[in-house]
């Protein structure tokens, strides 16, 4: 009696991630699942004004208020009657809902949401913002979702998912000083396009990528939004569990959540030694060239702020350049810290006393200009951020001309007065 020996098939990061929260042993490629949802991340915007109606319409209750997390950062602090109606229903639904899980005005969702601990590799996850897979960066399938499907979510715990493609984006070699994560990002949507990750599976491997701090991930797999897929997913190891354990994170388990060598994938190589830092004209991420292209583009205002620019490591970065420096006349720089809790190191480490010393004005740590709100940004200039998206209008104004770079790059503008490679300023 002969007896057979069956090999689970090989999968990907993306595929093992769904078919834990699927209950299932393996998923294929286009394959329909319904997962269970870990944990569902709402803000003032996109929560409470949206989901309360619907669900006292439906008589519906919250499936499981420890798996909510809601984080107020779009509209605080509130500067008109409009932001401080959004706000109050946000607070006033969180304390009738009695929520456990409310971070009101102490910064980003997609920092603050880390920083607290509520992701680790192997959860499966949905955020009601479009820079939800900002979670891949922790081996978390994450992913945003607009208010109807969040409504599902909210009320059944569950959503269903067509097993993606993954599209492998491996980095060889190290970045040199001054070239960072968002450089990284930009040059790839430079290359593919908005609608490159075609709503598949994005995964950022290699040397490069296994050399980047915790918070520089987050940058990568925050911005794979800008290539039009679902996650921007990187595998799980040591600079992870280290991280987490930082945030008091426990069960942490890294092993196992990688992609097979053998797993169906389609591969695209880069050099990230010869990578130099990279520039986003108007009005797109896709309008991406060298930073050369852009030299002696005049600049009004700079702009460190957003998930993408203003965490710890950036602004260390950008008081790496400016340290000791003056703007000059005519040029205004914005500071907006990522989160409470990066400003205070960056505060007992000196950064924010350089950034302020070189002129820099100080905001509030939230959202602000990168999702158009504060009014910060004036008609007609000629602007260089560190945001994720330079849509027109997107930060307010619709005249403005917006730029996208590194958090060495907006700095080094804003020092020279003009688009400037930062490498020249930190030589």
């Amino acid at each position: 009696m002969s007896t057979q020996t069956y090999h689970q098939p090989p999968q990907t990061l993306a595929q093992k991630l769904i078919a834990k929260a699927a209950g299932k042993n393996h998923v294929a490629v286009g394959e329909i699942v319904n997962c269970q949802v870990d944990l569902a991340m709402f803000h003032d915007s996109s929560g409470p004004r949206r989901l309360k109606p619907m669900l006292e319409e439906l008589g519906a209750q919250i499936w499981d208020k420890s798996r909510v997390v809601l984080v107020m950062d779009h509209y605080v602090p509130e500067q008109d009657d409009d932001s401080r109606r959004i706000v109050r229903i946000a607070r006033e639904w969180a304390v009738e809902q009695q929520l456990p899980h409310v971070y009101d005005s102490l910064g980003i969702c997609h920092v603050v949401l880390p920083q607290k601990g509520h992701l680790k590799p192997g959860m499966f996850c949905v955020g009601g913002d479009s820079h939800s897979p900002t979670g891949g960066a922790l081996g978390t399938y994450m992913f945003g979702v607009g208010s109807t499907e969040m409504l599902g979510v909210v009320v059944t715990g569950q959503l269903w998912v067509r097993v993606p493609q993954t599209l492998m984006m491996r980095w060889n070699n190290r970045l040199k000083p001054g070239v960072t994560a968002k450089d990284m990002m930009l040059h790839m949507i430079g290359q593919f396009g908005m609608n490159g990750g075609q709503y598949q599976a994005v995964e950022f491997c290699g040397e490069a990528v296994k050399a980047l701090s915790m918070q520089e991930r987050m940058t990568m797999s925050n911005m794979s939004a800008e290539m039009g897929s679902q996650v921007g997913l990187i595998a799980p190891d040591e600079v992870t569990r280290d991280w987490l354990a930082t945030t008091g994170a426990k069960d942490v388990q890294i092993e196992g959540w990688h992609t097979d060598n053998a797993a169906d994938k389609l591969v695209h190589e880069f050099d990230a030694a010869t990578l130099v830092p990279q520039v986003a004209a108007p009005h797109s991420p896709a309008n991406t060239k060298a930073v050369s292209e852009f030299k002696n583009t005049p600049i009004q205002v700079a702009y460190i702020g957003a998930c993408t620019g203003a965490k710890l490591e950036d602004l260390r970065a950008a008081a790496q350049v400016l340290k000791g420096q003056q703007l000059p006349a005519g040029v205004r720089l914005m500071v907006a810290p990522a989160s409470l809790q990066d400003q205070a190191q960056a505060e007992s480490e000196g950064v924010m006393h350089a950034l302020r010393q070189s002129g820099a004005e100080v905001l509030p740590t939230s959202c602000g200009a990168c999702s158009g709100y504060g009014g910060s940004i004036p008609d007609g200039a000629n602007v260089i951020a560190t945001t994720a998206r330079n849509f027109k209008g997107r930060m307010g104004s619709a005249t403005a001309q917006v730029y996208l770079a590194s958090p060495y790059t907006v700095a080094a503008s804003a020092l020279r007065g003009s688009i400037s490679d930062p490498r020249e300023v930190l030589a």
